[in-house]
């Protein structure tokens, strides 16, 4: 990351060969395939012309997360009517510490149903758990990414997987 912040091309091309995939499935998450692809062209063009003035190299990762959220988030602003800006933003359903997050195992499931369980749930719920499950953020990441306290997060991600086992174990057809 220093070298890419002062300019060094190579090292900018490490960076996109390492983080570039994982955007694009989180982008993916947020906004589907359709404008995905556009949107992570923009994050990087935002990532060059912004990266000298990340300050501090440990917080690349949830800075690149961030990028990638607020260009998702401008995407759906334009769409407006696919879906709302607030799912994203809103307040979690209890003020819970989510302790109790781990007792629900989503384990017996494939890869293709959480997957396909995903896309059914809300923007927010589906954000969180890309965000931990398959992106490996910590809690305190996902609170730097989303911009909200880690009690937040912690009760967002037991929602989460408390929808998601619901939809994953609901009779084909509910939900």
């Amino acid at each position: 990351m220093l070298r890419a912040q002062v300019g060094d091309r190579d090292a900018l091309i490490v960076l996109h060969e390492r983080y570039n995939a994982k955007l694009l499935y989180y982008v993916r998450r947020l906004l589907g395939a359709g404008d995905a692809e556009d949107a992570l062209q923009e994050v990087w063009m935002t990532v060059v012309k912004k990266i000298g003035a990340l300050e501090e190299p440990r917080a690349l990762k949830t800075w690149l997360y961030r990028i990638a959220r607020n260009r998702a988030i401008s995407v759906l602003r334009r769409r407006r009517n696919d879906v709302s800006l607030a799912d994203l933003d809103e307040e979690p359903e209890s003020s819970g510490d989510g302790r109790e997050e781990d007792e629900l195992s989503l384990a017996g499931f494939d890869a293709a149903a959480l997957h396909a369980g995903l896309e059914r749930l809300s923007p927010r719920h589906r954000e969180v758990l890309t965000l931990r499950f398959l992106e490996d953020l910590s809690y305190e990441e996902i609170a730097d990414v989303v911009g909200c306290g880690l009690g937040t997060v912690r009760s967002r991600i037991h929602y989460a997987k408390k929808s998601l086992h619901g939809v994953l174990t609901a009779p084909f057809g509910d939900n």
